[in-house]
């Protein structure tokens, strides 16, 4: 890919996951929606993110959404990776459990103050591996 394009789709990327923050953060100031849906935003940024180094490091993007699936693609480029795989364990499981119904726990403004702050430290760890 050549490098003018791949800036243009990982600044998609980025814009993506920008649109997933401020959603997340109005919710979280104004208590004006459920904390589940912060919880499956945090998860969308950090995926996003993820899948913006994928590209950084011209590797082929799978259509997946499991996070840890994701670090491992990029695990072995980046040797600090595993600063932030704690926050990817936190949010991998809402992608799934925040939509669904059945056996899933509720989850409550903690749980989304939690997982906005991981998917945030996780976008400020990858925006500054890409500078």
């Amino acid at each position: 890919m050549r490098e003018e394009n791949k800036k243009i789709i990982i600044g998609r990327w980025f814009n993506k996951a920008q649109e997933d923050e401020l959603s997340a953060q109005s919710i979280l100031a104004h208590r004006d929606g459920a904390p589940s849906v912060v919880c499956f935003l945090s998860q969308q940024i950090a995926e996003k993110c993820l899948k913006s180094l994928v590209i950084f490091f011209d590797m082929e993007l799978e259509k997946v959404h499991d996070l840890i699936k994701l670090y491992s693609l990029v695990e072995n480029k980046i040797p600090e990776m595993a600063d932030i795989k704690e926050e990817l364990k936190l949010l991998n499981r809402y992608y799934i459990e925040t939509r669904y119904v059945g056996d899933y726990p509720e989850f409550s403004w903690n749980d989304a103050g939690k997982a906005f702050e991981s998917a945030i430290k996780i976008k400020n760890f990858v925006l500054d591996k890409i500078k």
